[in-house]
Order: C-alpha cells, then sequence, then structure tokens
C-alpha cells in the first residue's frame, strides 16, 4: 500500500499552515510532499519552495494528522504529538495516541503561539517522564498537559515559574511536584477507584492489596519484560486512559487559565457564518476534543488495517490505507475528510477507538508423558514472565536492554504473542444511557467487535500456526431508554412491535452477512427492572426464529437468556461455567481462524454475541470466560495444556482482559469497569465491591452532570450533527437521541392519524403537520410542551395528541372549518433562559381561535376500551358549559427546521420556522375561506330558500400578523427561582 507521513513538521507561514514530511537526519527537507492549508481551511499541495524560510524555532514535529476541525467558522488542524507503541502486528507497530494538538487557522501568530505552547508542553512532558525524575505527582499534574486555548494566552509562552502558590491551600512549592489533599478533594471532586492513587505515594499500595482492589499491581505494569518492537503493553499512565465522560480526570484540563476564555479571543476565519451560542461555547468544544482524542483509547498503525482481521489484511494492496479501512471503525473519517477531499492521501491516517493490547509468554514442558507445563516466572510463581522478542529470536533482550536466556525449543519450550484487540462501531456511537438500544437501521450502542490474536512472535505463519477468535458485544437490539437520574432506572420501550421487530431483523441481518451464524447470551436480570426489556429480547428473538429466521430462509438466532446476578449472587462468579457449558457447543462448532503458510486454512463460521444492560461489566467476565476457553484449546493443538483459570502463573491473560474491560467500561460509562477484581484475580472479594460501589457513583455523576455536553461532541466529530447541536445544548443542557429518521417518524405519524382520525372515505386530506404545542388545550404556555399532529381536509382541522412511545393516537379534536373565527401568527417565545429561545426569528407559531360545537363532542380519547368514543351525559354537561365560553383556541409553535441529524439524502435547504408558519396559516385561510363561499352559495340557493332571505357572511378569514408571547411578555412570566434554576444548571453542566 502507498506509504503514509509517518513524521512532518507544521509551522506557520504568512498565507496558511505548511504540513512537511520531517526528512531523516542531515537530509534537506522533501518539498515534493508538503502542502498548505490556509488561513480558511483550504487543502492545497505546497506550491512555493519554502527551503530557504527559517523555521525551525517555531515548527512542531508531529506523527500524524487526525483531522481538520470546522466549528463556528473557525477550523483547527487537529495533530498527534505523542504517541505510544503498544503492539506488533506482522511486524508492524501499533500506536495509542496519548496527546494531540489542535492549531488555530486564523492568522500566523494566533497559529505561531499554539505551535509554541505545544512545544513547550511536550518538553515539560518529556522531562516528566525522564528516566531521573524523581516527581511522585507528576502523573496527575494537570499543568503538564495544556488546553489548546492556552496557546491564545499571551502568558502561555513565557518560562513556567519554578515556584507556585497553591490557590486552595496557599502553600508553596515547586511547580511540577506541588500538591494537596484538598487541591485533589476538591478541584477533583474526590474520584473514586483507581483515580485515588494518585493521592498517595507513586508506590501505592502493596501488590496484593492492589490486586484485591481490582487494580495491576506495580510489578504486573513496570518490571515484566516487553517486547522489544512494544514499548509498553500496560499505560504508563492511567490518567491517559480516563473517559471523556469525567473531565476532572484528564491532565489535559486547563488549569492556566483561571477563567472562561473570551468569545472575542477566539479566533475566528476570515469568512462564514457565526452563530453566537457556538462562539460562546467554543473554549469547552476545543477542550473537550482535546480530551477526547488524547484520552489513551485511539489508535493507529501506519501499515496495518486495524479494522479487520488479522486473515483480512492486504499487505501487497496498491490502495491507501484509508481505502482498505473498514467505515465501520473509521473513527475519523468525518474531520479527516478534507485531506481526503483534495487528493492528500500520504496525510490520511485512520484511527480506530477501543483497545490494543499485547502479552508475550513463554510454555515449557516439563513431563512429556503428562505433557504438564510451566510458564517462566521472574520471581514468584504469580508472575509471567513477558520475553523480549526482537527481530532476532535467537537472542533475546529484555526492556532493560540486556540479554535473557530465553527458553529455546532444545529445551521442549516455546514462545508466544497473545494479542487483543477491540473495535468501537461508529455507529450509533456515544456514552451510557444517551445512547442505548438500536436505531432503524438495525445499529446498537456500544457495539464492539473483539479480536483475540495467538501468534508466534515473528507471526511466520509457514512455521507455526496463528489462531483468532472473535467476539461481539452490543446492546439489545430494541427501541428503549432509561433515565440517567436513577441509579436503577426502569427501561422504558419505545415503538410498536413491528417497529421494533424490522429492527431486530435488520439488525441480526447485517451481524450474520458480517459474522455467519449468531448466538446471543443476554445477561440481564429476570426479575427486578431489568427483566421488562430482557422478555421484550427473547419474545423477537423467538418470533423471529418462527417466521423464517434471520435470512427468512430458516437460519435461525441462538438465544440464551443467563440472569448473572441470580446465578452468581453471593459474588459467586466462578458460577459463569454453567454458562459456558451451554454455549460451547455452539464455540466449537463455529471454531476460530487459523492461518497457515499466510493462508486462511480455516475460518471461523459465526460469533457469540453478549450483552448485558450497559454491555460491560457482566459483559466483560463472560467474555473473557469465552476467550479463556478458545485459548486453552487452541494451545492443546500445540500440544500445551494450561489452566488459565486456576493458574495463579497465567494472571497476565486476566489482566490483559481487565484492561480491555477498564478501557471499553470508560468510553462509555466514564468510569473502570465494575467487577474487575474478578477479571483480574478469579476471586471476588469484599474490597472488590466496595470499589464497584465508589464507581458505580463516579458514573452516575458522568452521567447526569458531564455525559450530555460529551455525547453533542461525539455526534459532531462524527458527522452526525452540525453544529447547532451546540445551541440545542446550551438551551436545554441536553444532547437528543435521533435512533430514527426523525422526517420518517412524522411523516408516518401523519399518515397514521390520518388513517384513524379521518372517518368519511371522501374526506380528502389537505395537508398534515407535526408542530409544537402546549401540554393543555386552551393555554398558550404550560411547563411542558409536546409534538402534536395537525391535519387540514377540505372539511375540517382535526388536532391529534399522539403517545410516540406506542405510535397511537392518544386523543384527538375535531374542528369544523366553518367554526373556525380566526387565525394569528406571529413571535411566541415560551422561555427566556437562553439565547436560542428568545430568539424572535426562531420562535415563531399561530393561534386558532374557534367555537364549540353545540352538542358536539371536543376531544375523543383512547382509553384503550370498547366504550373510548361513548358521549356520556356528562361530557354533554361538559361540553355545554364551555359553549358558554367567548370560544377556544388552540396554539402551535414551529419545530426547528431540521435535526441535528446531517441528512444522508439531497441537499435541498428546508423551510425556516417562520416560512414554515406562514404556509400553514395560508394553507389554513385558503380552505376555510373556500368552504365558507361554498356554505354561503349552498345558504342562499339551497332548497325552501327564498329570495328575501340574507345571505350568509361571506367576509374572508384573513390571518392577522400580531405577537402571541412577545420577549417582554415572556420576561415578565419568567420567574426568579427559574432563572435560578438554570443559571445553576448551565453552571455544572456548561
Amino acid at each position: 500500500m502507498p506509504g503514509l507521513v509517518r513524521k512532518l513538521l507544521i509551522f506557520a507561514a504568512v498565507d496558511g499552515l505548511v504540513l512537511q514530511p520531517a526528512p531523516p537526519r542531515n537530509h534537506p527537507p522533501a518539498m515534493q510532499q508538503a502542502i498548505k492549508i490556509d488561513y480558511r481551511g483550504n487543502i492545497g499541495p505546497l506550491l512555493k519552495d519554502r527551503r530557504e524560510e527559517d523555521t525551525a524555532s517555531v515548527s512542531l514535529e508531529v506523527h500524524g494528522i487526525v483531522g481538520l476541525l470546522k466549528v463556528a467558522a473557525s477550523s483547527f488542524l487537529i495533530s498527534i504529538c505523542g504517541r505510544e507503541q503498544v503492539a506488533q502486528i506482522r511486524g508492524k507497530p501499533v500506536y495509542k495516541i496519548t496527546d494531540v494538538a489542535l492549531i488555530p487557522l486564523a492568522s500566523q501568530a494566533d497559529a505561531d503561539k499554539a505551535i509554541v505552547a505545544a512545544k513547550e508542553h511536550l518538553q515539560r512532558h518529556n522531562k516528566a517522564t525522564s528516566p531521573g525524575y524523581e516527581d511522585v505527582y507528576s502523573e496527575s499534574d494537570d499543568d503538564a498537559i495544556q488546553s489548546v486555548t492556552d496557546s491564545l494566552d499571551e502568558e502561555s509562552t513565557s518560562t513556567p515559574p519554578k515556584e507556585v502558590k497553591d490557590p486552595l491551600t496557599g502553600q508553596k512549592g515547586p511547580a511540577q511536584r506541588r500538591t494537596s489533599v484538598a487541591e485533589d478533594v476538591m478541584q477533583r471532586k474526590g474520584m473514586y477507584g483507581r483515580f485515588a492513587e494518585k493521592w498517595f505515594s507513586k508506590k501505592g499500595w502493596t501488590a496484593q492489596g492492589r490486586r484485591m482492589e481490582g487494580l495491576s499491581s506495580e510489578e504486573d505494569l513496570v518490571r515484566k519484560d516487553m517486547a522489544k518492537n512494544v514499548d509498553s503493553t500496560i499505560p504508563k499512565k492511567e490518567e491517559q486512559q480516563t473517559s471523556l465522560s469525567s473531565p476532572e480526570d484528564f491532565p489535559v484540563m486547563d488549569k492556566a487559565i483561571p477563567e472562561p476564555v473570551s468569545p472575542e479571543e477566539i479566533p475566528k476565519a476570515l469568512d462564514g457564518p457565526k452563530d453566537s451560542t457556538t462562539i460562546t461555547l467554543l473554549p469547552k468544544i476545543l477542550r473537550t476534543t482535546k480530551m477526547y482524542f488524547a484520552s489513551g483509547n485511539f489508535f493507529f498503525s501506519y501499515d496495518y488495517d486495524l479494522s479487520r482481521g488479522v486473515e483480512q489484511q492486504q499487505p501487497n494492496s496498491s490502495l491507501p490505507l484509508f481505502k482498505q479501512f473498514d467505515p465501520l471503525f473509521f473513527w475519523n473519517q468525518h474531520i479527516i475528510s478534507p485531506f481526503i477531499d483534495c487528493g492528500q492521501h500520504n496525510f490520511v491516517l485512520p484511527v480506530i477507538q477501543g483497545f490494543v493490547g499485547q502479552r508475550a509468554f513463554s510454555m515449557k514442558v516439563v513431563d512429556s508423558r503428562s505433557n504438564s507445563i510451566v510458564i517462566d516466572s521472574i520471581s514468584s510463581p504469580d508472575e509471567i514472565q513477558l520475553q523480549a522478542w526482537p527481530s532476532n529470536p535467537t537472542e533475546p533482550e529484555s526492556s532493560s536492554g540486556t540479554k535473557t536466556n530465553a527458553p529455546s525449543e532444545s529445551s521442549n519450550s516455546k514462545d508466544f504473542l497473545l494479542t487483543l484487540i477491540s473495535r468501537r462501531s461508529v455507529k450509533r456511537a456515544g456514552l451510557r444511557y444517551l445512547r442505548r438500544g438500536v436505531d432503524e437501521e438495525g445499529n446498537t450502542a456500544n457495539s464492539i467487535e473483539t479480536e483475540q490474536i495467538l501468534s508466534p512472535p515473528t507471526w511466520n505463519s509457514s512455521l507455526d500456526k496463528i489462531f483468532a477468535f472473535t467476539q461481539y458485544r452490543g446492546s439489545i437490539p430494541l427501541f428503549f431508554s432509561q433515565s440517567p437520574y436513577s441509579l436503577k432506572p426502569q427501561a422504558m420501550t419505545w415503538g410498536s412491535p413491528e417497529t421494533n421487530a424490522r429492527a431486530f431483523k435488520r439488525h441480526f441481518s447485517d451481524l450474520s452477512s458480517r459474522y455467519g451464524s449468531i448466538y446471543c447470551a443476554s445477561l440481564v436480570d429476570k426479575r427486578g427492572t431489568e427483566a421488562k426489556i430482557g422478555e421484550a429480547y427473547e419474545k423477537h428473538a423467538k418470533s423471529l426464529n418462527s417466521s423464517g429466521g434471520i435470512d427468512g430462509q430458516g437460519k435461525e438466532l441462538g438465544f440464551e437468556w443467563f440472569d448473572f446476578h441470580y446465578v452468581c449472587r453471593g459474588m459467586r462468579f466462578e458460577n459463569v461455567s454453567h454458562l459456558m457449558d451451554t454455549v460451547s457447543p455452539f464455540l466449537k462448532s463455529t471454531s476460530w481462524t487459523v492461518i497457515e503458510n499466510d493462508q486462511a486454512m480455516q475460518k471461523q463460521s459465526g460469533v457469540l454475541r453478549t450483552n448485558c444492560m450497559d454491555c460491560l461489566d457482566r459483559t466483560n467476565v463472560v467474555q473473557s470466560a469465552c476467550a479463556r476457553t478458545a485459548l486453552e484449546a487452541q494451545l492443546s493443538t500445540s500440544g500445551f495444556a494450561i489452566d488459565l483459570q486456576n493458574d495463579p502463573s497465567t494472571s497476565w491473560f486476566n489482566t490483559l482482559w481487565a484492561d480491555n474491560g477498564d478501557a471499553i467500561s470508560r468510553q462509555y460509562a466514564g468510569t473502570a469497569a465494575l467487577k474487575g477484581d474478578f477479571t483480574r484475580t478469579r476471586k471476588r472479594q469484599i474490597t472488590g465491591a466496595l470499589t464497584d460501589f465508589g464507581l458505580t457513583l463516579t458514573r452516575y455523576y458522568n452521567n447526569i452532570v458531564n455525559d450530555y455536553f460529551a455525547q453533542a461532541m461525539i455526534d459532531y466529530l462524527l458527522g452526525r450533527a452540525t453544529d447547532s447541536i451546540f445551541a440545542e445544548f446550551e438551551a436545554d443542557m441536553k444532547s437528543s437521541d435521533y435512533f430514527i429518521d426523525i422526517k420518517k417518524v412524522r411523516q408516518a405519524a401523519i399518515e397514521r392519524c390520518a388513517g384513524i382520525v379521518i372517518e368519511d372515505k371522501e374526506e380528502d386530506l389537505v395537508a398534515g403537520w407535526t408542530l409544537s404545542c402546549p401540554s393543555s388545550a386552551n393555554s398558550l404556555k404550560t411547563s411542558t410542551f409536546e409534538e402534536a399532529v395537525l391535519l387540514l381536509t377540505e372539511r375540517a382541522l382535526y388536532f391529534c395528541r399522539l403517545d410516540w412511545g406506542t405510535e397511537k393516537v392518544r386523543e384527538f379534536e375535531k374542528i369544523a372549518l366553518d367554526h373556525v373565527e380566526g387565525v394569528v401568527r406571529g413571535v411566541y417565545i415560551t422561555s427566556t433562559l437562553a439565547q436560542r429561545h428568545m430568539d424572535a426569528e426562531k420562535n415563531v407559531g399561530f393561534v386558532v381561535r374557534y367555537r364549540a360545537e353545540e352538542g358536539g363532542e371536543l376531544v375523543r380519547r383512547n382509553t384503550r376500551s370498547l366504550d373510548s368514543g361513548a358521549w356520556t351525559e356528562s361530557n354533554k354537561k361538559a361540553a355545554k358549559g364551555k359553549q358558554e365560553d367567548k370560544g377556544r383556541f388552540l396554539a402551535f409553535k414551529a419545530l426547528p427546521p431540521r435535526s441535528n441529524v446531517t441528512a444522508g439524502d439531497g441537499t435541498e435547504e428546508p423551510e425556516s420556522e417562520a416560512e414554515v408558519v406562514k404556509g400553514v396559516c395560508e394553507e389554513i385561510v385558503r380552505v376555510t375561506n373556500k368552504v365558507r363561499k361554498e356554505n354561503a352559495v349552498r345558504w342562499n340557493v339551497g332548497e325552501g330558500e327564498g329570495e328575501g332571505n340574507d345571505a350568509k357572511d361571506t367576509k374572508d378569514l384573513s390571518a392577522e400578523e400580531k405577537d402571541i408571547i412577545s420577549l417582554a411578555d415572556a420576561k415578565k412570566s419568567t420567574g426568579y427561582l427559574e432563572q435560578l434554576g438554570y443559571s445553576l444548571k448551565k453552571l455544572v453542566w456548561a
């Protein structure tokens, strides 16, 4: 495949940023591949030779480009300035992104500031991580990694002070060494679990104590010998793997800026539309973007396709790497697209989110008759020695550079590499509680493909076989949601059985086409809050099998409901073996992939799909058990027997899978995985349960405080939303879950309502709209608004309220057109808390005044009983009383012209709110006037009418333009408590 630029220099010129491949030492720059990004965000080849320019002092050396962030009419180049090698696959190194730099494309001065700030940060980081550095708190020093907004501060280019004063305690000390418990507790909000380790010494707890808490011991993390091509298979800084959901946990939090950067200081593009709300949130957008990509959750390789299994690699392909990359796992595809569109393929570096880890181990036969084995260890029987595999395997070296006496083939020993790759899907991507269940395309939340590869250190399949075993996890493939405000939230189902069945079948059809046979292991409870969604899952699985199976031709879906919490109650997690006994026949029949002589001699023919509610903690335990069974069977084919369940010398396997579970959990829930002590030690103890309680509280905090903005950022970075999503967040402090095409839902609602409420077959539907309205009739403003459907026929208006969860009409009201007395349209402001709610151009609506029909039924409600439409005497009395009023009215407010989901088809610009309201009112007036004229004609020439009779009034109805609720009136009706509540919420959320 064509080579990627592996290292490049970035410097600011007068007319743009120059990206120049870094040449080898003592070689001139290679200008043929250099490109320029001007300060409008346009990318093109560098036409002018810049080799004579002095750029050494302001250039930044980076390892690749993540993409181009365009927001609020500004552009920022995201580049990789920190990486860590975590594995080598087929001799190709795999890296984890540990730090990124965001360089503004506004002017040469602004870009220079960002470059200088990034270089100073890298120098401090390299000093802090150098071998002779003794700072025990350097791993948690938030000043070590700056926010991108630091580059906008004049002081960011100055030398850091040697001594600083703690703002909380007043203590003075070296800038790189200061710390205080008060600062840790108050500023970091007392994070639980492994984050508390930084409050104590670098050594932390004892090795045994750390393992009891579900953590990796120092010996596990530091003293093991790593492969020569692997710098570290365990993150040296746990803080770099923290979640996007909890900004306090990141070492990239901006402590240097005492207050938010004002919008005037944010670099802006030379032209383009500017949204005030998005500009205000721009500092937070930039900090979150930096934290997101520097969190240690993104991985890349210059030569190896991380998005595909080991048997699907195309090493001799002439296509660029990004074209071979599976779009399902291409996380920076949207933001790197400007480089793809302009043909600069050498700079397009695809990345995945998930986990990549690797362990090297040796097997040695002790007794050939019993085929028993031991694992080479260092100093204690519970630690495995990870041999260093150099390019010449006959002379292995340790991580310190000294040669080791590695077992040779003549001593009946054999060396292996175990590689673990987890790939998160970009479809329905997001955070816990904000992305649940399935969408209409069959994509489920937290969908992850995990591949376990057993190979020789040389990856030479002509000498030794390569084994690959794949598993899959994903949310329950039904429409449901859960509230983040409860520790034990109920699963709220959505949609009709038919809607769920379509998405359910599509999900498994896609999985089957990708993996083959599918077997589901559902680990949710059979009682309590999870029982309802678990029963629905089982019901749909049975229904799918009874209706032709996954493919409609009898291919059945395997399903097992294993009540994990009940079977493993009392912390007896070893009872997972009962589930393994059930799924073993499927795992044996689908087997795994075997590669010999670079050919797939055997392919895995199916996949086990595991889920619990979050697809995290219980799923981790079961997936590691399946992987353990597969690894034991694969080693047995080479004549080795191993007991990964009980042998203490195999703790490295547990640690590898526990690290995988922690990474996935941080990306979805904001903390390390629960039940991590069992995954690591195969024992469940009370200390682990207490740690889990702390992690649960941390998850709860993240779910209700941090996740909404983080979810908006994820949707935006993946191209699922426009930058209007930030205005929506600022208005409601929430982000919407468009798990289904909202346009299709609304159109289907209109058609459904028309089929139910229009009883006369000769009554033709003229138009239908979905609009926002107060939750009660005859009101302009209520505490809540809801979406409703308004239908216009040749005879009447039909106002329908729906139960959107069940897709049923809850109630409707029929208004004869000749009873319409007036239509008013204008500004309709219902809240003054956010700028979006006070925009007179976006907050418009209309009111329809009408008189109730004497003796008629005002509202018909669906009570799901046979007498739902019965007109009782009490109804008549109530209607008669209301008719004595001056009249009734219905108020409607226009919905936003488009959802925040990027349209996938067409480029037609939707109508604005004002245009929608104007069109609705004109249509109602037109049809109403037509009905009035027809009635007047019938009145004047009707049967039995004389010439002396007065003609019926035919005065045309017109839409009056008048403020429904003006901004001034809205401010008067907004209480102080409401304003205070919103301000406090904004302070915490934003």
